[in-house]
């Protein structure tokens, strides 16, 4: 591909344009550009007209450069130029996130998370959450010292009540112990869940 350095004086937009570009796609455009540079050239037509990369065209104006990279196609009928620019704004959008590996990078970067195209207090909140639901898996099933010493004594006197049970016509014994003191539950201090004692 031969990618050509030209004055943006020296290309024109066309006269009509399949995509709109909105305050806000233009704004983190320029945060990209910015951040990185422009990576991708815009496609022009043998008049210097653009076919793809309007959006780049007016965020490097607005950023107030001078020169682009500009990828020239040649020999194309004006049907075929038509229709570059609307498979070009389509087959972007055809894709789809991997959110793993979206999720991986984001643990990754962790603390930082300037995105262009992102919020960045939601990529935070997207982390922190992540990493709540890491830690409560990881304590999923663990109990402290005085739960363990009540869920031992809980378990024996089920086993003991389970195994003799109360005969309610004997006045000699007591009474019987309630169900709800049989089946009894905990609430984990670590996670919120029941635990059936």
């Amino acid at each position: 591909m031969n990618v050509e350095r030209l004055p943006l004086s020296a290309v024109k937009k066309p006269e009509r344009n399949v995509r709109i570009h909105t305050e806000k796609q233009l704004h983190e455009f320029g945060r990209s550009i910015t951040m990185f540079g422009q990576i991708r050239p815009i496609v022009i037509d043998e008049n210097s007209i653009i076919m793809a990369g309007v959006g780049c065209y007016d965020t490097l104006t607005m950023l107030g450069h001078t020169e682009g990279e500009f990828y020239r196609v040649t020999g194309l009928s004006e049907n075929q130029k038509k229709k570059l620019m609307i498979a070009d704004n389509k087959i972007y959008g055809l894709g789809i996130d991997d959110l793993d590996t979206f999720n991986a990078f984001l643990d990754e970067l962790k603390h930082d998370l300037d995105v262009p195209g992102y919020d960045e207090s939601i990529l935070r909140s997207m982390v922190a959450e992540a990493d709540e639901v890491s830690k409560r898996i990881g304590e999923y099933g663990t109990v402290g010292e005085d739960d363990l010493a009540g869920i031992s004594e809980g378990s024996q006197r089920k086993e003991t009540l389970m195994a003799n049970p109360v005969n309610n016509n004997d006045t000699d014994t007591e009474p019987p112990v309630p169900e709800a003191e049989i089946n009894r539950q905990i609430i984990c201090p670590h996670c919120n869940g029941e635990i059936w004692l």
